[in-house]
């Protein structure tokens, strides 16, 4: 006597749906989801209920820039996170409208990026770097940690879960995130991709502790840290048009001393790199 199954199995039993829900630790959550991962991603709300008039200036000023439309629309996503705190359905589709293409088209690209949350983001995006050097000084130990102190020993935050009421203030975001390219002062810690250098556990504990109280620690280096919707309306490139809250808002010093010790060396010794050399190419046997 057959029956059927919960998802599809191999086998002559019928199953009760035909998609199996995507698990957690996976981005493209919007793809047959569970109704309760999926809570607040697949909504229905009309387009210019959420992006204004001033939003739609904004995308065209965006698609100004490039002599082809289509090449707008990765700071297109980012415009749209920073209006959303993520990319909806809802964005999705505002980007399509806007550049003229297929949700499909929109989707592909917002899905293979990381740097585009399918999920309502906290105010605060902290990325944990865990890849090989970070994690083997201590990357991987920082993570667990954070997972620990903003979730519990006994369930701990998953990957781009967020700790507090997403797009609240206080509320974070947590993500383990693949070489940020600060090898020299591992392990790392971004917050809304501002660095914060030479971490331990006590340092990224108290730092998202101060981020929770609503404080703004000043980053190692780069720009002093906003919250992770206006990084993103600068990644879509949008400033302050008064010069001097320009520099305010994106100065800062963009080197540690230890990434310039090498070329400081290099010049005391009088260091240089050998010339390359033309040398004739190999003869290839005709066959």
């Amino acid at each position: 006597m057959s029956s059927s199954t919960a998802v599809p199995e191999p086998g002559p039993n019928a199953a009760d749906r035909t998609h199996a829900a995507a698990g957690g630790d996976v981005d493209v959550i919007a793809i047959a989801p569970d109704p309760a991962v999926a809570e607040g991603i697949l909504a229905e709300t009309p387009l210019e209920d959420i992006f204004d008039a001033g939003v739609v200036d904004r995308a065209q000023a965006i698609i100004a820039r490039y002599p082809v439309a289509r090449s707008a629309l990765l700071p297109m996503l980012h415009l749209v996170q920073s209006v959303q705190g993520y990319v909806s359905q809802e964005g999705i589709a505002f980007c399509a409208n806007q550049l003229e293409l297929s949700d499909a088209e929109v989707g592909a690209v917002a899905t293979f990026y990381t740097m585009y949350k399918r999920r309502p983001c906290g105010e605060h995006l902290v990325s944990v770097c865990t890849n090989t050097l970070c994690a083997a000084m201590g990357g991987d130990a920082i993570y667990k940690k954070l997972q620990a102190h903003l979730g519990s020993e006994s369930e701990p935050l998953g990957q781009n879960e967020t700790a507090g009421t997403p797009n609240e203030p206080g509320s974070i975001t947590l993500e383990h995130a693949e070489c940020l390219a600060a090898c020299d002062l591992a392990p790392v810690i971004q917050v809304n991709y501002e660095f914060f250098d030479n971490q331990t556990e006590d340092k990224a504990v108290a730092l998202v502790d101060a981020l929770q109280a609503g404080k703004k620690p000043a980053p190692t280096r780069g720009a002093p840290l906003t919250s992770f919707k206006g990084a993103e309306l600068q990644l879509a490139g949008f400033f302050p048009e008064d010069e001097r809250q320009y520099r305010t808002d994106v100065d800062g010093p963009s080197q540690a001393v230890e990434t310039l010790r090498g070329a400081q060396i290099a010049q005391e010794r009088g260091w240089v790199a050998p010339v390359a050399q033309d040398v004739p190419l190999p003869e290839v046997e005709k066959k």
